[in-house]
């Protein structure tokens, strides 16, 4: 019985072969994880850099804050009814959402009490999909009780999604909402210049207090 000849790839000069190798659902799986954490130090490193890169100044993050916070309510009849009955508001006015497939947001914020500053706060999130460019918006947390209020301040580190609820509202949430029913939680916002968004996920984004 005649063998059939071997095929070989040709090799042209000065140009490398590409080799490619096979990955397993876990090696997979390893690899996104490695990708997005050096995404996110990147843009983590990015954020600290000057002000020119970025970062906010105390000030800065104030003045945004109290113009997002009067555009929210200006267009959103219940973040006004929360607004007035929370314990607590903590408003990241401008986020930075990018990437490529694997994509990262980062944004700064404050806390009010009490219509006072009470703390500024950075908050770091991956994101996965089909993405490209860059996006901004921001959003608002109010926490309606003084346990979830007490359970964010009282962390090293919080993360949306772990530990005390929080829902997330949209145009249908927010027609539902009333003085009875948020009495207690954590209710968030996600908003841009157009007012109130919808479809941007909050889910894995991690909270850590910051000096300023």
């Amino acid at each position: 019985m005649r063998r059939k000849p071997e095929t070989r790839m040709r090799r042209t000069p000065g140009i490398p072969t590409l080799r490619t190798r096979a990955y397993g659902p876990r090696a997979a799986t390893t690899r996104l994880l490695h990708l997005s954490a050096a995404v996110l130090a990147a843009m983590t490193l990015t954020w600290a850099q000057p002000r020119a890169a970025g970062a906010a100044s105390a000030e800065e993050i104030n003045r945004d804050a109290t113009a997002a916070l009067g555009k929210l309510y200006k267009g959103n009849d219940a973040a006004r009814l929360l607004g007035k009955e929370a314990k607590g508001i903590l408003v990241f006015p401008r986020i930075v959402k990018a990437g490529l497939v694997i994509g990262g947001q980062i944004g700064e914020g404050v806390l009010r009490k009490g219509g006072t500053n009470a703390g500024y706060y950075r908050t770091v999130a991956a994101s996965y999909g089909l993405q490209a460019g860059v996006q901004t918006f921001g959003y608002a947390l109010f926490f309606m009780d003084d346990a979830s209020l007490e359970s964010f301040e009282n962390s090293s580190g919080f993360e949306i999604g772990v530990g005390p609820s929080v829902v997330l509202v949209d145009k249908g949430v927010a027609k539902s909402l009333t003085t009875t029913t948020v009495r207690k939680g954590i209710y968030a916002f996600t908003f841009n210049q157009a007012g109130l968004m919808a479809g941007i996920g909050l889910q894995g984004s991690k909270i850590t207090r910051i000096k300023k």
